[in-house]
Formats: C-alpha cells, sequence, structure tokens
C-alpha cells in the first residue's frame, strides 16, 4: 500500500471562506520568510502559497495559527484581525 494515499491533502479553502468571524491573522515577513515550504505543507486549509515567500489567502485563512508555529524563520507571527 502506498503512503500517499492514506494521507489526506487538503484543498484551498475546503471549509469555505471565513467571512468576518476570524480573530487573528498570519502576516509574513518577507524579509525573514527563507521560502522552506513548511508552512505550506502545515496549513490545514491549503491557502499558502510559496514563490520566493510565502502568501497567503485571506479570503479562506481562518487564522488558526499553525502556519506561525511550524515556521523556523519566525516570519510569520499572528495579529489581531482589523
Amino acid at each position: 500500500m502506498r503512503l500517499d494515499s492514506l494521507i489526506s491533502k487538503s484543498t484551498a479553502g475546503s471549509a469555505g471562506e471565513t467571512g468576518s468571524w476570524r480573530i487573528l491573522r498570519p502576516v509574513v515577513d518577507e524579509k525573514k520568510c527563507s521560502g522552506c515550504k513548511e508552512c505550506f505543507y502545515y496549513c490545514p486549509e491549503g491557502v499558502i502559497q510559496v514563490d520566493v515567500f510565502a502568501r497567503i489567502d485571506y479570503r479562506f485563512c481562518k487564522g488558526c495559527g499553525v502556519c506561525g508555529e511550524v515556521c523556523r524563520q519566525k516570519a510569520i507571527v499572528m495579529v489581531p484581525e482589523e
């Protein structure tokens, strides 16, 4: 049995658009981001893309903070939603 068949893959915004209920949002410091894609791999909503640095689709981001927790460079911090 192949391992990749056992691992579920999230799709962008699989739980739908966030709306106005998110209380924290991740912010990427482009100067600190190394583009390692760790946040991309761990994001449960699949809303992070990485080219040179991480970019977050805030329409679907739930503000869970997983990306900030796994970022070794501390390039992603959670800030209060405005």
